[in-house]
């Protein structure tokens, strides 16, 4: 017989473009939904850390009288103030951590509107105000 099947090997190029076609489809539906994620993870964790500092605070208030100052920043938290005798700390071992935009945590103490203290992360664009993921978060 000089008619017989041939077995194939490989994949035609069909096939493959029919593949990649699925894959590119599939790609596009989930990529938008993990990179938004991405963001939404960024401020929770930043809403996270703003809680935890908060309780730090609350903590050094408690032995002190009083919120450590403006001066003197999140770092009272690390390094004894010459205004707190009473300090206890260290009251964290960890570094005080940056957003998770790579910027600096913002501590006042009083408030502008009169709280004990807030604490501020600028978001994405680390300037006051902004939108979406470049709006300020803060423990208030």
């Amino acid at each position: 017989m000089t008619n017989q099947k041939r077995k194939h090997n490989a994949f035609t190029l069909i096939e493959l473009l029919v593949v990649i076609l699925i894959l590119a489809i599939l790609a596009s539906l989930v990529v938008p939904r993990i990179v938004g994620k991405t963001d939404d993870a960024k401020r929770a964790k930043a809403l996270s850390d703003i809680h935890e500092i908060g309780a730090l605070l609350q903590t050094y208030r408690l032995d002190n009288d009083k919120f450590p100052s403006n001066d003197h920043g999140l770092q009272a938290l690390r390094v004894q103030p010459n205004d707190a005798p009473n300090w206890r700390g260290p009251y964290t071992t960890k570094e005080i951590p940056p957003d998770p935009w790579g910027n600096e945590y913002v501590y006042q103490s009083p408030g502008p509107n009169g709280e004990d203290f807030i604490i501020i992360s600028y978001g994405a664009d680390g300037a006051p105000g902004g939108v979406d993921n470049a709006a300020d978060i803060t423990s208030q």
